[in-house]
């Protein structure tokens, strides 16, 4: 059963003009506009990719460090051991350590939102596949949170670092600011963000790559943006 679109909802989807698309400056101001509630809405953007995401060679998976960030502090979790210990706590890692954090996610632990490593971690960081893995919490050399330039890694993740992927249905939902950015800022990160996703277009993708373009805010409909792509 279809659940009942509440009334701010409704409200917001009047902004819009039905069957309409937008440009992307007249949709983050329409989408700012639709973030009516009393906490701070994220921005997020949906693209949907002319991929097959069971495909290995049509799989979209990266990350891109946003301009200005998402609004959200980041806590950030750092395997490492000797001298890297003192560079991760420099950096600003939340928590730092080796085994023991293995002990403790293996307890059942999970109150942190990203994990960095350096190489010679992963052996023991292997052993949380399947704990970290289906949370999207693993490290991995691709996304730079497996790197022997673990501050580098932090600071990345610490300064707004955002990954994406494709879902089962080939689409992509990113956060790219809150409602109380300013309209250039969240703009500047919409951008960031779809040119990063066309430059990482697979090699087996045929036909039209970016099908469909939509903001939202967290409780506010979806604005369709013009593609041009």
């Amino acid at each position: 059963m279809a659940r009942k679109k509440s009334k701010r909802y409704l409200e917001a989807q009047k902004l819009l003009e039905q069957g309409k698309s937008y440009s992307a400056t007249e949709a983050v101001d329409l989408v700012k506009k639709t973030a009516s509630t009393k906490f701070d809405e994220t921005i997020e953007l949906h693209v949907r990719l002319g991929v097959d995401p069971k495909y290995a060679d049509q799989q979209v998976r990266g990350a891109v460090v946003l301009p200005h960030g998402t609004g959200k502090s980041k806590k950030v979790l750092a395997f490492v051991k000797g001298e890297k210990v003192t560079e991760a706590e420099n950096a600003g890692a939340d928590f730092v350590g080796s085994d023991e954090l293995v002990q403790k996610i293996q307890g059942g632990w999970f109150d942190f939102d990203v994990a960095v490593a350096t190489p010679d971690m992963m052996g023991v960081v292997g052993r949380l596949g399947k704990l970290l893995g289906p949370r999207g919490l693993m490290p991995n050399p691709k996304l730079g949170t497996v790197t022997m330039d673990i501050a580098k890694a932090i600071s990345e993740q610490k300064a707004g670092k955002v990954e994406y992927r494709t879902d089962k249905q080939g689409n992509v939902h990113c956060p790219i600011g809150k409602a109380s950015f300013d309209n250039q800022k969240l703009e500047e990160n919409y951008q960031m963000l779809l040119d990063t996703i066309i430059k990482a277009k697979p090699s087996g993708a045929k036909g039209q790559y970016v099908k469909s373009i939509t903001l939202s805010a967290t409780m506010g409909p979806g604005v369709p943006i013009v593609v041009t792509v």
